[in-house]
């Protein structure tokens, strides 16, 4: 037994199969299977139910992928801080985030970070989705993610620290901003300016108005929340943003944010591989910021877990 057949083992579990997997790494799946058949021959055990569609893990293969990913995870991340240490590099803390999630909850926590840990590197992975998030994560190109929770993923854990309540930014002179609430029966004929599909925000808001009989189709498609105040205040539509951007946004005085009380609340909060191998300064990082997020306990729409409160 290698360390390449349990990286193998993982990757297939994941997979779902041997092909696919083949192309991804650029090797044959002969080569692929026999790190499988290896395994299975030294265990005396199948690891893999194969069919049509690929492969699917036995109860044993799913206790070793499990056991094996944080292992795997753990030499990983050694591996890491003794290259640092040997070519005498600053320690780096990559975080995969969406593009505007600094600006609205991050900001204050980078700058007390950088002060307090001058010798750590701080870099930000953009990423359009929290599914590309977990990728990202997945493939340990990023230590922690900012992101939606709540959506199960493979060798992800996450750590949910807010919900926030869903809103509509329209215009100050629009009708409808003069409402002190909405249900989504109020939005049937908007100019509704919608979020990129794949991501959870856009998934939630679009399941809720199906389940209501309203159907909101999107006139002009943004990947970003910035951007769909960008189109609001151009008169383009109006977009439904979550709270704490309403927030952001309706303070600049060009908007206003009104909340649609029968769309869910969507979680937020921190998606790491383990815990316990983060490194101190990714610990403190995530503490810092859950401080500075538990001072918009005002900001309304915003329910804070009870660890940051």
């Amino acid at each position: 037994m290698t360390l390449e057949d349990l990286r193998i083992l993982v990757a297939a579990c994941e997979a779902g199969s041997m092909s696919s997997l083949a192309r991804e790494l650029q090797r044959t799946q002969s080569s692929i299977s026999q790190h499988i058949a290896r395994l299975e021959a030294e265990l005396g055990i199948r690891l893999f139910e194969r069919h049509a569609r690929g492969v699917q893990p036995t109860a044993a293969g799913k206790i070793l992928k499990d056991f094996a990913l944080e292992g795997l995870d753990a030499i990983e991340v050694g591996l890491q801080r003794v290259r640092a240490l040997q070519h005498g590099e600053s320690d780096m803390l990559t975080i995969t985030t969406g593009g505007t999630t600094v600006r609205h909850f991050m900001r204050h926590a980078v700058v007390r970070f950088r002060k307090e840990h001058p010798g750590v590197n701080l870099r930000f992975l953009p990423a359009s989705s929290t599914r590309r998030c977990f990728e990202i994560l997945r493939l340990n190109q990023a230590d922690l993610g900012f992101v939606t929770t709540g959506e199960p993923a493979r060798g992800i854990n996450e750590k949910t620290i807010a919900k926030q309540r869903m809103f509509l930014l329209t215009i100050k002179d629009d009708e409808l901003s003069r409402r002190r609430k909405l249900r989504l029966q109020d939005l049937k004929g908007i100019r509704y300016l919608g979020l990129a599909g794949g991501t959870t925000h856009h998934s939630a808001i679009e399941h809720a108005a199906a389940q209501r009989g309203v159907e909101l189709k999107a006139e002009v498609v943004f990947d970003d929340f910035d951007t769909a105040k960008l189109f609001v205040e151009l008169g383009l539509g109006q977009a439904i943003v979550p709270a704490v951007h309403a927030y952001n946004f309706e303070r600049s005085g060009s908007v206003k944010a009104v909340p649609i009380t029968d769309l869910p609340s969507v979680s937020i909060g921190w998606a790491f591989r383990h815990w316990h191998h983060l490194s101190p300064a990714a610990r403190e990082f995530v503490a810092i910021t859950n401080q500075e997020i538990g001072k918009l306990h005002n900001v309304p729409g915003l329910e804070l877990s009870a660890a940051i409160r």
